[in-house]
């Protein structure tokens, strides 16, 4: 047990350890009751006036990693020219009223892991096709063959060792495309208590996208759902970005009476980590926009989305 500097003093001279332990306990219990006093005293004054509290709580805001990240360049906040571009991106044709059309494909000799997760992403992203991936079938073929029936996204699920680990997301037919290590992943039927999902087009809530690198990926992902969802259905997608990993969550959400809302999670759930952004549709020796490097990460307060 980590003893406080006072207590050292107090205590250090004393040989029997029964005493020492003793009185250690005592001063301990001692600070604990003060303590305790002073949160009840402090509570009274409160009460009398709620506007003490609201002013301690305002100062009282406890340092994070996240609240205290490294301020990027790239920080967007109400800014014109991101909107302007925005406005005639890769994207705007979608956000002009564009119906999303998603193929959903795998690596070559793909195991039953793999399929199951596809499965899992079915369920996710309204209007998706899977096609199965033929072990002649290369990344271009599929995109081309994406292209001419009118996918609008296309999501291949990589492998490794029998076990999905990363997911690359092609927007077509320009571009941009993202390559995404995949973790963490719950499928909906190992999630305690969860619910059945129902065909109606779920709401999207993207959290903490703030860079100009996070509004491209966020706009990435608003492009896979329909721009109306269907309310009734109560389903929500979540991604959630923390520290520049992507927590992805489905729930239905249930009104308890007029005032309270419960969750009840849906699955499945896995987690993103952007590696790299590159223009256009996917090629090998293509222009990249971002790519993750080792060297980057000067600081534990350092994001990049």
């Amino acid at each position: 047990m980590v003893k406080s500097d006072g207590v050292k003093a107090s205590t250090a001279d004393i040989k029997n350890k029964h005493k020492r332990e003793d009185i250690y306990h005592k001063q301990k219990a001692d600070k604990a009751k003060a303590k305790r006093e002073r949160r009840q005293l402090l509570k009274k004054e409160e009460e009398k006036n709620p506007e003490a509290k609201e002013a301690r709580l305002k100062q009282n805001v406890p340092k994070t990693i996240d609240n205290t990240r490294e301020q990027e360049d790239t920080f967007v906040e109400d800014d014109e020219e991101v909107a302007q571009e925005e406005a005639t991106d890769e994207f705007a044709q979608y956000f002009s009223g564009q119906t999303p059309k998603i193929l959903i494909t795998t690596s070559k000799k793909a195991t039953p892991a793999c399929y199951d997760f596809c499965a899992e992403l079915l369920s996710i992203f309204p209007n998706t096709q899977f096609v199965k991936r033929g072990v002649k079938h290369e990344m271009r073929k599929i995109i081309e063959f994406a292209k001419n029936r009118e996918f609008t996204d296309m999501m291949i699920v990589n492998e490794d060792h029998k076990t999905p680990n990363a997911i690359t997301l092609v927007h077509l037919p320009d571009g941009p495309t993202a390559y995404f290590k995949l973790t963490s992943i719950t499928p909906a039927d190992k999630i305690s208590g969860h619910g059945r999902p129902t065909a109606h087009q779920p709401e999207i809530i993207l959290n903490n996208f703030n860079t100009r690198l996070g509004h491209t990926v966020g706009r990435m992902f608003s492009a896979l759902f329909p721009q109306l969802p269907e309310f009734e259905g109560r389903q929500v997608v979540t991604f959630h970005n923390q520290r520049d990993f992507i927590f992805v969550r489905r729930h239905r959400y249930i009104f308890k009476d007029t005032e309270r809302v419960g969750l009840q999670e849906l699955g499945p759930k896995f987690t993103l980590k952007l590696k790299w952004l590159q223009k256009g549709t996917y090629d090998r020796n293509g222009e990249y926009e971002w790519m993750f490097k080792q060297d980057m990460e000067t600081s534990r307060r350092k994001f990049f989305l």
